[in-house]
């Protein structure tokens, strides 16, 4: 397997749509429909620092955001709570300062203004103007389910404008080679439309696998 730096493994990740990911990676990779960018359409692809918190409990994420490393995705695992805010425009001045590339909800943010002054990429389910509790319950950087798919401390995270995928790194090269085929494949079957005229709808698999 070659051996990447994560400055060039994040770099070629970024070439890739995240559903050309998923096409790569198969079911279960992307996250819930409804976790979209609410601020930025810039694409974020970095390792996840993830943080795990009770429906309703948002005091522990401002620790996670002191965890963060430049290039990282912090991602909050808020049980799909979008009754309450588990990020404001205080935290995403404070997260990139932190140099992270975004944060990830499952669940609502608030302080849209000011989010979108301080131009820090957010993937939340909602917004809301209520907010959380802060008791500090939850635990950083621990397995989590974040829409649904299951996040480990370290994963890639990819965001654009169709949504989330996540990718464990011992994937990623296998996911990206399949992901290529696909769109060599379809580039392939557009020339042969543009080519001959004749309609084809589904892109053929290839016969052989890719290396």
């Amino acid at each position: 397997m070659e051996k990447w730096t994560d400055e060039e493994l994040i770099r070629r990740l970024a070439d890739f749509t995240t559903p050309e990911l998923c096409d790569g990676a198969g079911l279960y990779h992307s996250m819930d429909d409804r976790i979209k960018p609410w601020i930025g359409r810039t694409k974020i692809v970095g390792r996840a620092v993830t943080v795990d918190v009770p429906s309703g409990e948002g005091g522990i994420v401002a620790d996670a955001i002191l965890k963060l490393r430049e290039g990282s995705v912090l991602v909050v695992a808020g049980k799909g709570n979008c009754d309450c805010s588990y990020w404001g425009d205080h935290r995403s001045i404070c997260a990139a300062m932190m140099k992270a590339v975004g944060v990830v909800i499952d669940g609502a943010f608030r302080d849209l203004e000011g989010c979108e002054e301080a131009g820090f990429p957010i993937y939340a389910k909602g917004l809301t103007c209520g907010t959380a509790q802060k008791s500090g319950a939850g635990a950083i950087n621990v397995p989590v389910s974040c829409g649904g798919v299951t996040v480990y401390p370290g994963d890639l995270i990819v965001g654009d404008v169709n949504g989330v995928c996540v990718i464990r790194p011992e994937e990623a090269e296998m996911v990206m080679a399949r992901a290529l085929d696909k769109r060599e494949r379809q580039n392939a079957v557009l020339e042969e439309m543009r080519r001959t005229g004749k309609v084809i709808p589904k892109v053929p698999a290839r016969k052989t696998k890719p290396e």
